[in-house]
């Protein structure tokens, strides 16, 4: 299968090494000339412009996009609109806020377009192998026939799923990356009371046996042994938690629809405070945002 990738930040890079490990042909483009040179070295086809990366696509043509929600995506969605033919597939890959997913397929199925929007998660391990992935979009046949052998590659078995009408999959990755934040928060609490304690734990060696066999075992414990192996107390970390707005979000649906979220509001709110407030708690947050997708953290003065 061929694909135009656009975006080769740190989970489009791998995405494309993904694609083509597993038989695709990717022609990739960025706005970084580097990173384009980057991808080619493993074996993408360059492309310095959008227009450039559409004219190396064979019809019907299917383009991943890996671009910062927001302005980013909605001016590539813009021009790609312009330079697409019916029958052509758009899929979103990035966080996009769920209702700007719908805009964005009214405007590709005015012109006969196919769009999908694609949540993924994994982090930019799961990006280039085994990824895990939520598609929404109207026309399933088309998933199914054109899209499901992609997805059969890269994404871990049964690590994907068609959710239905355009916007559920953007909807369903912001509510996963929503209990995200609860779980995170978590973690770091209880990792803040045991350093608080009048014991003398090894920090690393908790997580570790943690995660051989107890309840609580997760990818996100397995993070948190490595970062602790790294600096067992977090002393070179900053307790500040950046937030990416999906949690957000979903709180301000969940209000809408009258649903209480009480763990997701007080996780949010701990990042927050994090800005002002060094924490034990933010530490273990930020160790473990950077261990699963490269998020930034902040280092200690």
């Amino acid at each position: 299968m061929q694909i135009g990738l656009i975006g080769l930040g740190k989970m489009g890079i791998h995405l494309a090494q993904n694609m083509m490990n597993n038989g695709n042909d990717v022609v990739a483009f960025d706005l970084s000339k580097d990173l384009v040179d980057e991808a080619a070295s493993y074996g993408a086809t360059k492309a310095y412009s959008l227009e450039e990366m559409v004219s190396k696509l064979d019809k019907p043509r299917t383009v991943w996009v890996m671009v910062p929600a927001g302005k980013p995506t909605d001016e590539t969605m813009d021009k790609l609109a312009e330079l697409l033919d019916a029958d052509d597939i758009v899929i979103d890959g990035g966080n996009t806020f769920w209702k700007d997913s719908m805009r964005h397929n009214r405007m590709f199925t005015e012109k006969g377009i196919h769009y999908f929007d694609c949540g993924s998660s994994g982090g930019w391990k799961g990006a280039l192998k085994d990824g895990n992935f939520m598609i929404g979009g109207d026309d399933k046949d088309v998933f199914d026939k054109r899209l499901a052998p992609l997805y059969d590659g890269i994404a871990e078995k049964d690590g994907y799923l068609y959710t239905g009408k355009a916007g559920s999959g953007h909807y369903l990755k912001m509510v996963h990356n929503a209990i995200e934040y609860g779980m995170m928060e978590a973690i770091g609490e209880g990792f803040e009371i045991l350093e608080a304690s009048d014991f003398d734990y090894d920090n690393a060696a908790v997580s570790k046996m943690w995660n051989h066999g107890s309840v609580i075992r997760s990818w996100l414990m397995e993070l948190a042994q490595e970062a602790f192996e790294k600096d067992p107390h977090l002393d070179k970390i900053a307790g500040r938690m950046h937030s990416s707005g999906e949690a957000h979000w979903t709180l301000m649906d969940a209000m809408d629809k009258q649903v209480p979220a009480p763990v997701i509001y007080e996780a949010l709110s701990a990042r927050f405070r994090s800005m002002e407030d060094d924490s034990f708690d933010g530490k273990v947050v930020s160790a473990l945002r950077n261990g699963f997708g490269g998020h930034a953290m902040d280092k200690a003065k």
